[in-house]
């Protein structure tokens, strides 16, 4: 059961194929696309060990001599460092500008993997295989490479879209539940976004998804990356539309900040309380129903996943601290907080005049520290 999605981008147009035994039709899918036939893997220790000797012979079997990188696991590799040493390990391979990079893993490994290969050589093509189900229907496929900083998430990175995706199925047996947890947060938040019917959808299914039900997944996966696609071939570089994608990511990169980028916080579970933040400081601003604010909360919630700043931790939150965060995000313009809000479920907007005081009466009524 395989299912493929175009990313429309006139000649950068590529596929992200979504099904089972991708990575062991790898080789064939892959060797078109290479000018020589060798190729660098990055991945981690975690994914290397459970699935790079699959890949590895699916290289070899269509003739792709193949060079392995093992990157530490965890979001602290996405760094300045963690950067460094990737490249001086590509640049020692004397991989040419012909040549390709495989980002196979999660989305740290996806997102190191991109930018590096953004500002290898001034640019080298690369293939993601992402191996979670967050980097499968998020950040596998838009083209969005970079690294955080002690100031921020993803601050610093790259537009590098890939070649091709490959989302197999398969690696999610074994995906720990955690982390497919924070995978349903980014699949939610596109019915949350932009389509009621696929919310109402997941509503009665996500039992089928995390219990990794594969026609269950192919459809949450396709209509996930089907709705991505149509976003970025319409604004690739987030000048408008595209923000929309954002949506829990204001609220959730801050809280994200003040944790410190570590495991003690995935990126989907802070995404979740960021949805459902999004939501109650919509309802506080009159600009949905309440009952759309404890539907969506409820929803989220229904996955494992945290709503609430308390869900994380007993210490309270600096309301101050979190907001200076939110002003370091990506899409602030002239010093205006700008967030994702939403007129209800399946109607999200760019807002980009949030009032500070507003916000900050929000955040102490949501259970931050004044």
């Amino acid at each position: 059961m395989t299912r493929t999605v175009a990313v429309g981008l006139g000649d950068r147009t590529y596929d992200v194929m979504i099904g089972t035994g991708l990575i062991d039709r790898a080789g064939d899918l892959i060797a078109p696309l290479l000018k020589r036939r060798r190729t660098a893997v990055v991945t981690d220790s975690i994914v290397g060990e459970h699935h790079g000797e699959r890949l590895s012979a699916a290289l070899h079997k269509a003739g792709v001599a193949v060079d392995m990188i093992v990157v530490p696991p965890g979001e602290e590799t996405k760094s300045f460092e963690g950067l460094a040493d990737l490249s001086d390990q590509l640049l020692a391979l004397g991989l040419e500008r012909g040549d390709m990079i495989i980002a196979f893993g999660g989305g740290v490994v996806g997102d190191l993997t991109g930018f590096a290969a953004a500002i290898y050589k001034r640019g080298i093509d690369f293939i993601q295989i992402p191996t979670t189900l967050l980097a499968q229907v998020d950040s596998s496929v838009g083209g969005k490479t970079a690294i955080d900083t002690p100031r921020g998430k993803n601050l610093i990175g790259a537009f590098h879209q890939p070649r091709l995706v490959l989302a197999d199925l398969d690696v999610l047996t074994t995906l720990p539940a955690r982390e497919l947890a924070c995978g349903y947060a980014e699949i939610i938040k596109y019915g949350l976004l932009g389509d009621f019917a696929f919310f109402e959808w997941l509503e009665a299914n996500v039992a089928a998804v995390l219990q990794r039900d594969v026609e269950a997944l192919v459809r949450a996966v396709g209509r996930s990356v089907e709705m991505k696609a149509e976003i970025v071939a319409e604004d690739e570089k987030e000048a408008g539309r595209r923000a929309l994608l954002n949506l829990g990511h204001t609220f959730g990169h801050a809280i994200e900040a003040e944790m410190g980028f570590g495991d003690a916080l995935k990126h989907g579970e802070a995404v979740g309380v960021g949805m459902a933040q999004a939501f109650r400081f919509s309802a506080r601003q009159g600009l949905c129903s309440s009952q759309d604010a404890v539907r969506a909360e409820a929803a989220i919630k229904a996955a494992g996943l945290p709503t609430r700043m308390s869900d994380i931790r007993l210490e309270p939150f600096a309301a101050d601290a979190l907001i200076a965060h939110c002003g370091q995000d990506k899409k602030a313009e002239g010093g205006m907080l700008t967030f994702v809000l939403v007129r209800g479920i399946g109607d999200a907007f760019v807002a980009k005049d949030v009032d500070r005081a507003a916000l900050r009466a929000f955040l102490i009524e949501d259970g931050a520290a004044g």
